[in-house]
């Protein structure tokens, strides 16, 4: 008996992930005249561009390794809960990114980190002011501001450095000393919150999920198309890119991978090896009415946001590093839940829904936009790690440049996939 071999489907440009950053490249292309096939699994649970905070967060420039944080990994540990955490079963695998994480946090990483963050970010502010212009998406955008909270005096003092670093870079901020002034933007906040650092600027999306729908149905009423597969690997040819499926198999001139967490297998199967981790972000949206929020709310030190998502209440946030497999955690949703209540004390915390996403996260905190180091038939577009929605557009239009053999934007030689 015969076997008869899986179908292969063709495209001028195949993107594999269709969550915010597939889709905004996909659209990108389209409008520069190109067949887009859009190749996404449809897993539910790998939906992140609709589980997160729904901000666009410009003025976070500071990545995460910053100099002597090291010196707080042993808390990690032992503190399953904590904003920042390392579950133990996972303290072995997560090694290797630990090391690459710990060199990124010496002063000269960086800085050079700090300046490529900040060049990417003035690039995605702009880059989405065209996006929303062009898929007519202003409704979906929310000038609500942003107010960072601080518990007293020395709290605020220690976040100073970084409102510095901030105005060098042109982000527009206001710093509070009064409780009375950041009443007037965020009334109900503990007494405990005396101190506050404001960004009038800062935009949200009115809700990630209608955003992501958004853009697709903008996609999907030019020649767009979407394939519902699983990719699981990718093999360079001669005049393009195979791509193994589940049901099918793809070949295009050009593949982008934008499949975020699970990028790094698919990079691996053509021999580029490349240190994506996993933050497993948690949240629990609450019922319209839990709070009268009038702004986005962070409390850093503590690791959480508040947000509005439609007219629900979403708080989220934290940083736990433990890969795809793990189960989810759930008490750490409950504590962000838990302090959130205390800090605010007329939020009704009842009747919410739990969530834990993969943010895909590279140890500098810069994401890879770059060709693969096999071929530039590849382009590697992932590792945002909580960024993603923030850096989408500008994204696009560099992926963009890359695949129509234009100068890029900005330098790309921070973003390379070969870095490491």
């Amino acid at each position: 008996m015969t076997r008869s071999m899986p179908s292969v489907q063709q495209a001028d440009i195949i993107i594999i992930g269709a969550g915010v950053i597939g889709i905004s490249i996909a659209l990108q292309l389209q409008q520069q005249g190109k067949q887009v096939l859009l190749l996404d699994n449809q897993d539910p649970n790998a939906r992140t561009s609709i589980g997160n905070a729904g901000a666009f967060a410009f003025s976070d420039i500071i990545p995460l390794a910053t100099p002597g944080i090291m010196a707080k990994a042993p808390k990690w540990l032992v503190d399953p809960l904590g904003p920042l955490s390392i579950p133990a079963s996972y303290a072995l695998p997560i090694l290797p990114w630990m090391l690459h994480f710990w060199r990124a946090s010496w002063a000269d990483r960086y800085q050079s980190s700090l300046t490529a963050q900040a060049s990417l970010m003035q690039l995605s502010k702009a880059a989405l002011d065209r996006q929303v212009l062009t898929t007519h998406a202003e409704h979906l955008i929310r000038h609500e501001g942003q107010l960072q909270l601080y518990q007293g005096q020395a709290e605020f003092e220690e976040s100073l450095s970084g409102w510095r670093t901030r105005q060098e870079h042109g982000v527009t901020c206001e710093l509070l000393t009064n409780q009375a002034d950041i009443a007037d933007i965020q009334p109900g906040l503990d007494s405990s919150f005396t101190h506050a650092g404001f960004t009038p600027e800062w935009k949200n999306t009115t809700h990630p999920e209608a955003w992501l729908n958004h853009l697709s149905r903008t996609f999907f009423s030019g020649p767009g198309q979407v394939l519902h597969d699983h990719a699981s690997s990718l093999k360079l040819k001669d005049n393009g890119v195979h791509i193994k499926g589940q049901k099918n198999d793809y070949f295009a001139p050009q593949v982008v991978v934008s499949a975020g967490a699970w990028s790094k297998a698919l990079a691996t199967s053509i021999d580029d090896s490349l240190p994506l981790e996993t933050e497993r972000g948690y949240n629990t949206t609450l019922p319209a009415g839990a709070f009268d929020l009038r702004t986005h709310l962070i409390f850093s030190n503590h690791g959480f946001v508040v947000t509005k998502v439609g007219e629900q209440i979403r708080v989220g946030g934290a940083v736990e590093l433990g890969g795809l497999a793990l189960a989810p955690n759930y008490r750490r949703a409950k504590l962000l839940l838990d302090k959130a209540t205390q800090f605010l004390p007329s939020l009704n915390p009842t009747g919410g829904q739990q969530w834990m996403g993969f943010r895909p996260s590279m140890p500098d905190s810069l994401p890879v936009i770059s060709p693969s180091g096999q071929s530039k038939r590849v382009v590697y577009a992932f590792g945002h790690g909580h960024l993603g929605l923030t850096q989408s557009a500008g994204t696009a239009e560099l992926v963009c440049d890359l695949l129509l053999g234009k100068s890029p934007r900005i330098d790309l030689a921070p973003f390379s996939a070969q870095r490491f």
